[in-house]
């Protein structure tokens, strides 16, 4: 237990003194936070009643799967975790302590966001806090598990950026974000509930926004759970401590299991 406070205080104290993971945990999602209150919602004045969801899934998505996945491929890479093998130490910590402190840190932007929205932008503030703040957690949960199983499974650093990519765009362009859910076609509807960015939007309307959801709320809530303790355990399932052990104990395809809740619940509750 003290290895793993110790562990926990130091990726800690690293997402602030390393300037990549500064930027991807706090200074772009809160520069992109002030530059959406004070433009967007002026060209579409309808933007303040979501921009506190919204930018809070934003900084989930942003400091998750832009920051996380990187440095687990990066040290794989360079031989650290062949030194964490040899020391004792567990693979569970390996992937699990990295996003325990992402969402510490997840939760001090959620804070300055749900504080100063309602200042700086006169946006609502929630109705329902007890359920803000278990969508918060869910989301957060839903993402940093992606985001381990993407480093887990991606082969170098070049690809962690593809697959990140192939999350964060299209969560942006149809997650509800920017665009509400209801304005989509049926097909990019469909597709778009694949994303955990669009589960956490209608979650947080439907529960504590004081908003219609698009689909069943808790719903939402479940499917982020699930996918995220999903993710977390193929990620466990599919880790390796050298790149240069090819043999895995499944194939890293078994990563795309993690949609399955998703998929499902376009049947459940729809």
């Amino acid at each position: 237990m003290n290895a793993f406070i110790h562990h926990f205080i130091f990726e800690f104290r690293t997402g602030i003194r390393n300037k990549q993971l500064l930027l991807m945990n706090y200074l772009f999602p809160l520069g992109f936070y002030l530059m959406m209150g004070f433009i967007m919602a002026e060209i579409n004045p309808l933007f303040r009643e979501d921009i506190i969801p919204a930018m809070v899934v934003f900084g989930i998505l942003a400091a998750t799967l832009l920051g996380i996945p990187d440095p687990l491929v990066n040290a794989r890479e360079n031989g650290i975790f062949r030194s964490y093998k040899i020391n004792g130490i567990p693979s569970i910590s390996i992937l699990v302590i990295p996003a325990l402190t992402t969402i510490l840190h997840l939760l001090l932007v959620a804070v300055i966001i749900t504080v100063t929205a309602p200042l700086l932008f006169d946006a609502p503030s929630p109705l329902n806090w007890l359920n803000y703040a278990l969508i918060f957690f869910s989301t957060a949960i839903a993402c940093a598990g992606l985001s381990v199983l993407v480093g887990v499974v991606s082969p170098s650093s070049r690809m962690t950026v593809l697959w990140s990519q192939l999350v964060f765009v299209p969560s942006m362009l149809l997650g509800g974000l920017m665009l509400p859910y209801n304005m989509l076609p049926d097909i990019a509807g469909k597709f778009a509930q694949l994303l955990p960015a669009t589960q956490a939007m209608n979650a947080f309307n439907g529960l504590a926004m004081g908003k219609e959801a698009a689909f069943p709320p808790w719903g939402s809530v479940i499917m982020l759970l699930v996918s995220g303790v999903l993710a977390f355990g193929l990620a466990i399932y599919l880790f390796s401590w050298d790149s240069r052990n090819t043999a895995r104990r499944g194939h890293p395809l078994l990563a795309l299991l993690v949609l399955l809740p998703y998929a499902l619940g376009i049947f459940l509750f729809s």
